[in-house]
């Protein structure tokens, strides 16, 4: 630990320049005593740091003492600074070491460049998760993890959606994906891809057996195969409906994964009486139930077995309420 903090204090003075004592103890989370040890460490090491006391004092390094890591365009070193959101590295206890590896970026970058990567890095955010998501179950991705990185088999207990009771696999992994702030499990089980949502997993244990992944195939590969599968599922239910124009930007928000096109026109003022007609793909009937959240702004049109549903649905909702004591 404490070479690493000797390494972050090199760092941070060669990128900030003349740092405070203080700001330095607040950034490593340690004593403003212990800064000043280890920057006798680092002085008794050949680095040319040196502290000076008073108002505008502070530990810095010796001008031109810095590395450089050259070939770097602007862009570039740009890019290095617009990362995913922490919650992905935090999920693989990456977070710290993330913080520290653009430190030591930006300490080795040109220094015409560590501008605009500062600022790039304090005006671009990337989060990966979805508006009201809502709270989302704990995930364990240690064992998950160590089978990836040893290439070796995974056993799981697994519940999938919709059933009480977990399922017992033996997978090959191939990697781990977050989308959408989700984490999945890509692995082959008898030679066949399949997608395990790491928080419907209830127990994994890493095996002996080494893992047996399918020649010259990489994770993106079965990445973009899942993924294929999932957005272009065939068959369904093709439900056309009628939505209220002043709820259609929420309407196509939330029913986004079953819609089968966008309607056209829209900014010019589709649907002179108020309702905009849109089409749907439905795995079951049932799943048109959803479209009662939106109430009277949204009518099924067709087919008709799914406005029969929706009836059914609403009656039975009125009863409930309708109930006495």
């Amino acid at each position: 630990m404490k070479s690493d903090r000797l390494l972050s204090i090199l760092l941070l003075l060669q990128t900030r320049g003349r740092v405070t004592a203080p700001e330095l103890a607040e950034r490593l989370e340690v004593s403003v005593r212990t800064i000043y040890r280890d920057v006798e460490a680092l002085s008794a090491s050949g680095v040319p740091v040196y502290a000076e006391r008073g108002r505008h004092g502070g530990i810095e390094l010796l001008a031109g003492f810095r590395t450089d890591v050259t070939g770097l365009t602007a862009d570039e070193s740009r890019a290095l600074f617009i990362l995913a959101a922490q919650g992905a590295h935090a999920a693989l206890g990456l977070d710290m070491a993330l913080g520290s590896a653009l430190r030591k970026v930006m300490a080795a970058l040109p220094a015409p460049h560590r501008p605009a990567a500062e600022v790039t890095s304090r005006r671009i955010l990337v989060d990966a998760t979805r508006w009201k998501g809502g709270p989302q179950p704990a995930v364990d991705l240690d064992v998950l993890q160590d089978a990836v990185f040893a290439d070796r088999r995974l056993g799981l207990r697994y519940r999938h959606s919709g059933e009480q009771e977990p399922r017992t696999y033996t997978v090959d992994p191939y990697g781990l994906v977050s989308k959408a702030g989700v984490w999945y499990l890509v692995a082959d089980r008898r030679g066949r891809p399949r997608l395990f949502r790491a928080d419907r997993v209830r127990s994994a244990r890493v095996l002996d057996e080494v893992v047996r992944r399918r020649p010259g195939v990489e994770l993106a590969d079965v990445w973009e195969v899942l993924r294929r599968q999932v957005e272009e599922r065939p068959g369904g239910i093709d439900v056309t409906v009628r939505v209220r124009r002043d709820r259609l930007d929420l309407f196509l928000r939330l029913m986004a994964s079953s819609l089968v096109s966008l309607p056209e026109g829209v900014d010019e003022g589709v649907g002179g009486d108020g309702w905009v007609t849109v089409r749907l793909s439905l795995g079951v009937v049932g799943e048109a139930r959803q479209l009662l959240q939106f109430s009277d702004r949204v009518e099924v049109v067709s087919p008709s077995e799914v406005r029969d549903e929706l009836a059914r649905a609403a009656a039975s909702v009125t009863a409930l309420y309708q109930r006495v004591g």
